[in-house]
């Protein structure tokens, strides 16, 4: 006789979290689950909403330390473990420092891991071992050129750069569309290929472009999955995608 049957309810299964801060206008919630292992949830919520245009102006609107800090006391008042902070313009645009600094913030403010777009980005390319990216970008020249300056102060050199100019509504960008920049960003000395931005559909892509261009593709919305995950020691779901292969227990880099 079952326990059911003789009355005798099952236990739930216990369940781990991360904490998700994302911009207001994100529109990529289920591509963030496509990485989630079984056994793991994500516990999203928005910053405020203001009336502008995916800008360097933009950008530093949903960088402020007050506007990030909320998200992350509002989710880490549930059973969170680790806080992402799921932006990656908003956490580069102030370089090393503001990048490090909104960390501190956010472990500061009750996130006992905190983990922003662009430092997944560097810690991915740092346990690939890659000095050498092509950047690929929906953004303006004035943000994308920002990236680069970003990596650059991890020691990251851009050897090849694209960017389709946009300013808003990015996540209507098509694959077929997406997959040709990371073709133009393409360059022979760049060891791998860079593609920002969380609203940037790309889980798709990455595996088969890997094999076309016969180096891995690290994106926001992967690389930020994957550092969170590696924070509970759990591999991220994904198949034939570089950065996946990473033990999740490898020791976290110093960043």
């Amino acid at each position: 006789m079952t326990p059911e049957a003789q009355g005798v309810l099952p236990h739930a299964p216990a369940r781990r979290a991360l904490g998700v801060v994302v911009p207001f206008d994100m529109e990529l919630d289920a591509e963030l689950w496509r990485w989630l292992p079984n056994g793991v949830d994500l516990l999203v919520t928005r910053t405020p909403f203001f009336d502008d245009v995916v800008t360097v102006e933009f950008a530093r609107e949903v960088a402020q330390t007050r506007v990030v800090t909320d998200g992350v006391r509002s989710v880490t008042a549930g059973r969170a473990e680790a806080v992402l902070y799921a932006c990656a313009s908003g956490s580069f645009v102030h370089g090393r420092a503001g990048q490090e600094d909104l960390v501190r913030a956010m472990a500061a403010a009750g996130s006992r891991d905190a983990v922003t777009t662009s430092g997944a980005i560097v810690e991915a390319l740092e346990v690939l071992g890659i000095r050498h990216v092509s950047i690929a970008t929906p953004y303006t020249s004035a943000l994308s050129l920002l990236l680069g300056s970003f990596l650059n102060e991890y020691g990251v050199t851009m050897a090849g750069h694209a960017a389709l100019g946009l300013d808003q509504r990015i996540w209507e960008v098509p694959y077929a569309q997406t997959a040709e920049l990371i073709r133009q960003a393409d360059a022979p000395e760049a060891e791998a290929i860079v593609v920002s931005c969380t609203n940037l559909p790309t889980y798709d892509l990455i595996a088969p472009l890997e094999a076309e261009l016969g180096k891995p593709i690290v994106t926001a919305n992967q690389a930020t999955m994957w550092a969170g995950l590696r924070r509970l020691g759990r591999l991220s779901n994904g198949e034939r995608q570089s950065l996946l292969h990473v033990p999740a227990h490898a020791e976290l880099p110093g960043l």
